[in-house]
């Protein structure tokens, strides 16, 4: 299996020190916690795994990969100069952009003199006589900090299904979340790609034009729409930088951190042709409007998400000439919402050329991998290349396996053995000083908007702490135990998502089913943020490290 990974100099490293905050994770988010830690006045190290910045935008480098947010709701707001500096080219950028996009932020702002790359963290521990995590990377390096955030991403862990005979396939093997550096040819080549989700649906466009065949494993149809994308004009780009002060204010507010105007109105308000005709300028129109600014039930009356299922139905058989096979995409098992919706790029006209050709997995189930291809229940196909689109361990799964190790030596993985349990998604009782921004419930649309939010409520938390002498942060367990019971008693209701979403981490066996976004929405989280600032973080126990650690908030000072 390739990587994508590039052979770090180990001579370029910065020495090992110890620092206030130790950032692990160079994604959108840790670049962020990076920049608002450093303005603070905290000495701050960054690890990253990787030999580059980006995160999800480093390793998930496939072909197609592209933002289904747009562009400039998806950076950084936190700059105005910086906003009016860089002219984004599409208004979904693609990945080789919206990487160059991450350098240019870390070289404007001096940041990468703090990162350190090609380490990858093998254990984090807790020292509670100094009130300081001890972070050691796998060439041994052993960094301590006062406080560890954690922001690793939800999508950081590529998931392989357990098939049998992987490992013996003697072609060509490549995941979308950890492709290669240099591209991957596939010109000539008989080529299987697995999966049909947020990845799949964006790298099999591009393969089919490629390939001499492209034969597509799909267990699970989804409901997938038109992304839409177009380049951003001059006049466009003359309008982002005049109405920047609103944008931000829009999407500061915007229950979502979009930019879309929400409906207003509901499905049967409308006759069936206005309905349809709405429909279709939902189907044209771009990105996430198609959820946001929908009829305002579309997501909680069955029967209207079932009407614009079947417009979506129609459309499909519309794309797709052959009848079985667009059958076969027209999703059975689950209404529009239920699961993320892809945006796609001549996704469904990709099955009309000659070369593509669909199996459906759950009619035909993968037996094992050959050293020379795919058998199915049905057939055994050869292929050159296989391209796993399969998904990752979502939420949890690069938090569990850091090796974290928290009061009296309880393991992270062994405390959510049963699922997350959070305080705003940003702290879990049981590992004082430990924050994991863009973790478990932490966000539910526009992600770097809520992972922002996170990263600003964790900075005036560590200021506050610091301006009033206390070096060690711990959620409250009545705190935690509020918000996570608020996240798993909206999880199943709607808006939200089903449970067999992988956001229910259904996709890896044996993961405990417990919702992993942040299900009560932004609003609330906002709310809940400005209460514990309000209230001088009462949410948290903030103690000295000389003071024992049973002592209650009454005695240990923390309001003189």
């Amino acid at each position: 299996m390739e990587s994508s990974e590039a052979v770090v100099d180990e001579s370029a490293r910065p020495p090992a020190a110890d620092v206030d905050v130790l950032i692990v994770g160079a994604g959108i988010t840790g670049i962020y916690q990076l920049y608002r830690a450093r303005e603070a006045g905290f000495t701050v190290q960054l690890l990253e795994a990787g030999s580059g910045v980006g995160g999800t935008w480093f390793w998930n480098r496939y072909p197609g990969a592209r933002f289904d947010s747009e562009s400039y709701t998806y950076a950084y707001l936190f700059s105005k100069e910086l906003f009016e500096e860089w002219e984004w080219q599409e208004h979904f950028a693609e990945q080789p952009e919206i990487e160059r996009y991450l350098n240019h932020v870390v070289d404007r702002f001096d940041l990468r003199r703090d990162m350190r790359f090609g380490s990858n963290v093998t254990s984090a521990v807790y020292d509670e006589p100094a009130a300081k995590w001890t972070v050691t990377v796998d060439d041994g390096t052993v960094f301590r900090a006062r406080y560890l955030v954690a922001a690793t991403g939800v999508l950081s862990v590529p998931y392989f299904p357990d098939v049998p005979g992987r490992d013996g396939f003697r072609g060509e093997q490549y995941h979308t979340g950890r492709w290669p550096a240099a591209p991957v040819d596939f010109a000539g080549k008989r080529v299987a790609v697995v999966g049909t989700g947020s990845s799949g649906v964006q790298v099999i466009p591009v393969v089919a034009g490629e390939a001499a065949s492209l034969t597509v494993y799909q267990r699970t149809a989804n409901w997938c729409t038109p992304l839409n994308n177009s380049p951003i004009t001059p006049d466009e780009q003359a309008r982002l930088r005049a109405n920047f002060e609103t944008m931000c204010e829009t999407l500061a507010t915007s229950f979502s951190g979009f930019l879309h105007v929400p409906g207003d109105r509901a499905t049967f308000d409308d006759s069936k042709d206005e309905r349809w005709a709405f429909y279709e300028k939902m189907w044209n129109s771009p990105g996430f409007a198609k959820l946001v600014s929908h009829y305002t039930d579309l997501l909680f009356d069955p029967e209207a998400n079932a009407e614009w299922c079947e417009f979506l139905a129609e459309k499909i058989r519309s794309i797709v000439e052959d009848p079985g096979t667009a059958e076969k995409l027209i999703p059975k098992d689950h209404r529009y919402g239920e699961h993320r919706p892809p945006f796609v790029t001549g996704y469904f006209e990709a099955f009309n050329q000659p070369n593509v050709s669909l199996v459906a997995t759950k009619e035909t189930p993968i037996v094992r991998i050959t050293p020379t291809g795919i058998e199915t229940t049905e057939s055994l196909r050869e292929f050159d290349i296989i391209v796993w689109a399969t998904g990752f361990d979502f939420g949890t799964g690069a938090l569990s396996r850091m090796g974290i190790r928290g009061r009296d030596g309880l393991a992270l993985e062994d405390h959510w053995a049963d699922g997350p349990s959070t305080f705003l998604g940003v702290q879990t009782a049981g590992f004082p000083n430990l924050f994991f921004p863009g973790g478990p419930h932490a966000a539910a649309g526009n992600n770097p908007r809520y992972n922002g939010d996170q990263v600003d409520f964790i900075t005036g938390v560590l200021t506050y702490a610091r301006d009033h002498g206390y070096d060690t942060i711990e959620a409250e367990p009545a705190a935690q135990e509020k918000w996570t019971r608020l996240n798993d008693k909206w999880a199943t209701r709607p808006p939200n998502f089903g449970t067999a979403s992988y956001y229910f981490g259904s996709n890896i066996p044996g993961k405990p089913r417990r919702y992993l976004l942040n299900s009560v929405g932004r609003p609330k989280f906002l709310e809940e943020c400005a209460a514990a600032r309000e209230n001088d973080y009462e949410a948290f126990k903030l103690l000295r490290s000389s003071h024992p650690r049973d002592r209650s908030h009454g005695c240990d000072g923390r309001r003189g």
